[in-house]
């Protein structure tokens, strides 16, 4: 394995187990943390958001009487190529009893999506809800890893070609990757097949100006694990670093004793560190 490879193999890079291990805890983890939302919150599962079979995700919804009832969009992980959106349920298990609502998309992963139609389906996901869920009072946005590029992604959206414009309040950006042509020479982009030309208009890196003009008034965290590999860290610090210089509301949260996986597999503990952070970005600690 080369050491870029090494880089972009964030199982490498934990200090808990090997590397096949972690990936399958990791699923493990999130599989149990979903099945006990699906427990414990009403849920409506499979709602369609758009035309294609992919284009499906699962809502989790709180017992409240409140009227202040925010809503958390979950965009999943898994290098644009694994999991779905059966595993990401997960950070309903705290947040549905503190009253806000969970919604996991999901996205057509390669190698039947490219990267060009997950940017648009989880945009159009976004549409989707905010249509749905008119009487919110706040939309926020959770992604991990691949799901933190596609939040980004959606932060940076010209909303003008859609119907409606979306006010996202919030958006936690977790083990994100923000510049793509790194990992175009390796083995991640086998099935994503991205060319240079598609790597460069899906960086959000490359997309600050859009992002100001889209979600200026968005709290945006960028969270990062203390061992998440060096060129994963490197992104976040300097995708923050570029978000603080155009004068955005972003702060950086480096998750002390975390590594890729364990950095968002907690957020079914409502004591974890980042569940505290959400519920208080959401005005409901």
């Amino acid at each position: 394995m080369s050491e870029l490879e090494r880089q972009f193999s964030p199982s490498q890079w934990s200090h808990r187990m090997s590397a096949d291990d972690v990936i399958k805890a990791h699923v493990k983890a999130l599989k149990e943390g979903t099945e006990r939302a699906r427990g414990l919150a009403q849920t409506l599962l499979n709602v369609p958001y758009g035309e294609g079979d992919g284009e499906k995700l699962d809502v989790y919804i709180p017992s409240t009487n409140s009227l202040d009832v925010p809503l958390v969009i979950y965009l999943h992980g898994g290098y644009w190529q694994f999991l779905s959106k059966e595993e990401s349920g997960f950070m309903a298990v705290p947040l549905v009893d503190k009253g806000v609502v969970v919604v996991a998309v999901g996205y057509d992963i390669a190698p039947k999506g490219n990267m060009d139609l997950m940017v648009s389906q989880v945009r159009r996901s976004v549409v989707s809800v905010v249509q749905q869920y008119s009487h919110i009072s706040g939309l926020y946005l959770c992604g991990h890893s691949a799901g933190a590029h596609l939040a980004a992604m959606v932060l940076s959206t010209d909303w003008s070609e859609y119907s409606i414009t979306p006010q996202i309040k919030g958006a936690f950006l977790v083990s994100g990757i923000y510049d793509l042509l790194p990992i175009l020479s390796t083995y991640v982009n086998e099935p994503l097949k991205m060319t240079e030309e598609v790597a460069v208009r899906n960086s959000p890196s490359k997309l600050v100006p859009q992002l100001k003009l889209s979600s200026s008034s968005c709290h945006i965290v960028v969270a990062v694990a203390e061992n998440d590999s060096p060129e994963f860290r490197k992104q976040s610090e300097e995708y923050y670093k570029t978000l603080e210089a155009s004068g955005l509301d972003v702060t950086v949260e480096d998750v002390a004793n975390t590594d890729h996986f364990s950095i968002i597999e907690q957020l079914v503990d409502g004591e974890y560190h980042l569940t505290k952070l959400l519920l208080k970005t959401m005005g409901k600690s």
